[in-house]
C-alpha cells in the first residue's frame, strides 16, 4: 500500500471514530477543545517541530534556549484557559480550596525560583507548569466532568494512535528513529520511544476504563457503536505500546489495568477497604521489587539491562551535584549549566540526558527533600482522595486510583513529576478529580433540592396525597 493511499485511510478512519462515538445526549463545554489540543502538542511534538522550525536540543546551550513561536502556542492556550476557568470562578474556587496540596507544592516551586541559578527561566518555566493545573481545572469544571473526562480520552486518543500506526509503518522519517546506542526504535507522533509510551499507556487506561463501563452499560443508546469506538482506540493503544517497547508504560499499563479490572469485583465494590490491601500489592509487585531482592527477575522480564538501560549510572552521576540536598537547585534549574556539563562528564559518551530516569531524584534535585516531601504528600493525598471516591463512585474511583497507582511505580525509572507530562497532568487529575464526586454530589444535591422547593411554590393548593406522591418521585 503507498503512503498516500495509507494516509486517506488513516483520516477516513479517524473521522469514522469520531463518527461511531458521537453522544448527543451528553453535552460538555466548548472549553474542553484547549486540554485536548494541549494533550495533542505535548503528546506528541511541539508545533515549531512540525513545522520543521525548531530541531532537538543537542546540547548543553540550547537547553537555555526556547522556541518563541512555542512559547506564543502555549501562552495563548494558556491565556485561555485561564479566563475559562476564572469564568467558572465558584466551581474553581471549590476545587482549589479541595486541592491545597497542590497549591502548597506550586506556591514552593514558585519559591524555589529565588535560589536558582537562571530565576527568569525558572520563572518561565514556572509558569508553563501552571498550564497543566488549569488543563485539569477545565476539565474538572465542566458542567459533567465525568463525560468530559470520557472525551478527552476519545479526542486525544483518535487523533493521536492512528497517526503513529501511520507514521511507523508508512513515514519512517518522521515514525521511527535510533537511540543513543544506534538501535532503532517507534517513536510515532512523538520524538522519543518512552514519550510515545508514556502518552499511550495513559490514554489506553482511560479507553479501557471507558470500553469496559460501555460493556456493562447494557441498556444504554447507541451501545454497540460505542464499544466498537472504545474497543478500536484499545486495541491501538495495546499495539503501540508494543511498538514502542517502552517497559515502564507496559508495566504501568498492565498494573493500572489489572486494578481497574480488579475493583470491578463483587467482593472488593461490597467490601471498599479490600481496596487498600489490592493497591498495596500492585505497588509492592510492580516498585518495590525493581529495587530490592526481584530486581534482576523483573527487570530481566520486562527485556531491560539489571542496571536499568544505564539509568543507576545516571543516578549515581547527578546525586552528587545537587547543590543543595533541603532545598535543591531550584524549580526546573539543574539540568542546566554548569551543572548538565559536570553530569555528562561523568557518563558514557553518549548519554547526554537531561532528565535523572527517576521521578523522586528529579524533585530532589530541583527541589530538595522538602520537594520530594510535598510530592509524596500529594500522592498520599492524592491516594486517600481516590479511595473516598471509590467508596462514592465506584466506577470514577477505580480510575483515579488506577492513575495516582501508575504514577507512584512509573516515576521509579522516569521523569514523571515533571512539568508538562502526560503522567504528571493525569497524577494531578486523579488528585484533583477524586474530590469532585463530593463536590459534584454536593451540588447535584442543591439542585434537586431548589428544584423541589421550585415545584412546591408554583403547585397550588393541593390534598396530602398529592403531596405524598410529589415527595415519592423525588
Amino acid at each position: 500500500m503507498s503512503s498516500s493511499l495509507a494516509t486517506v485511510i488513516c483520516v477516513l478512519g479517524i473521522a469514522g471514530l469520531f463518527y461511531l462515538d458521537r453522544d448527543k445526549s451528553v453535552r460538555t463545554s466548548k472549553a474542553l477543545w484547549l486540554p485536548v489540543i494541549s494533550l495533542w502538542i505535548l503528546g506528541s511534538r511541539p508545533v515549531s517541530v512540525w513545522l520543521g522550525m525548531n530541531p532537538a536540543a543537542e546540547n548543553a546551550g540550547m537547553q537555555l534556549e526556547g522556541s518563541p513561536f512555542d512559547a506564543g502556542v502555549f501562552g495563548f492556550l494558556l491565556a485561555a484557559g485561564v479566563i475559562v476557568v476564572i469564568t467558572r470562578r465558584s466551581q474553581t474556587g471549590a476545587y482549589l480550596k479541595a486541592s491545597w496540596p497542590v497549591i502548597v507544592y506550586f506556591a514552593y516551586c514558585l519559591l524555589s525560583v529565588l535560589w536558582s541559578n537562571f530565576p527568569d527561566l525558572a520563572f518561565k518555566r514556572w509558569i508553563k507548569a501552571i498550564g497543566d493545573f488549569v488543563i485539569v481545572l477545565i476539565v474538572v469544571t465542566d458542567a459533567d466532568p465525568v463525560a468530559a473526562l470520557r472525551r478527552l480520552f476519545s479526542r486525544v486518543g483518535f487523533i493521536l494512535f492512528p497517526t503513529s500506526v501511520l507514521l511507523i509503518k508508512y513515514y519512517g522519517d518522521l515514525g521511527r528513529g535510533y537511540d543513543p546506542d544506534g538501535r532503532p526504535m517507534n517513536t510515532g507522533v512523538t520524538t522519543n520511544k518512552n514519550t510515545l509510551g508514556v502518552i499511550v499507556f495513559v490514554i489506553s487506561l482511560g479507553a479501557l476504563w471507558n470500553f469496559v463501563n460501555v460493556l456493562g452499560a447494557k441498556g444504554q443508546p447507541d451501545r454497540g457503536r460505542h464499544l466498537l469506538a472504545q474497543g478500536t482506540l484499545l486495541a491501538f493503544g495495546v499495539a503501540l505500546l508494543v511498538m514502542a517497547d517502552s517497559a515502564t508504560s507496559v508495566a504501568c499499563f498492565a498494573l493500572g489495568t489489572v486494578l481497574i479490572l480488579a475493583t470491578y469485583l463483587p467482593s472488593i465494590r461490597r467490601r471498599p477497604g479490600r481496596v487498600h490491601a489490592l493497591v498495596l500489592m500492585i505497588l509492592l509487585f510492580g516498585g518495590l521489587t525493581m529495587l530490592f531482592g526481584g530486581q534482576a527477575g523483573v527487570v530481566h522480564a520486562l527485556g531491560r539491562d539489571t542496571n536499568l538501560t544505564g539509568r543507576t549510572e545516571i543516578w549515581a552521576a547527578v546525586l552528587p551535584v545537587v547543590p543543595n540536598r533541603l532545598v535543591g537547585a531550584g524549580f526546573e534549574s539543574f539540568w542546566l549549566p554548569p551543572r548538565l556539563e559536570m553530569v555528562w562528564s561523568h557518563l558514557s559518551q553518549y548519554m547526554h540526558v537531561n532528565e535523572a530516569h527517576n521521578g523522586y531524584i528529579e524533585v530532589y534535585l530541583n527541589l530538595g527533600w522538602v520537594g520530594v516531601g510535598l510530592i509524596a504528600f500529594i500522592l498520599i493525598s492524592g491516594y486517600r482522595g481516590a479511595v473516598d471516591a471509590f467508596r462514592r463512585d465506584p466506577t470514577f474511583g477505580s480510575l483515579m486510583l488506577a492513575y495516582v497507582a501508575a504514577s507512584a511505580i512509573y516515576s521509579i525509572s522516569e521523569a514523571g513529576f515533571r512539568m508538562l507530562l502526560p503522567i504528571w497532568i493525569f497524577l494531578l487529575l486523579a488528585v484533583v478529580g477524586s474530590r469532585g464526586i463530593a463536590l459534584g454530589k454536593g451540588r447535584r444535591t442543591r439542585e434537586i433540592l431548589r428544584t423541589r422547593d421550585s415545584r412546591i411554590t408554583k403547585l397550588p393548593t393541593v390534598h396530602a396525597p398529592s403531596l405524598q406522591s410529589l415527595g415519592g418521585t423525588n
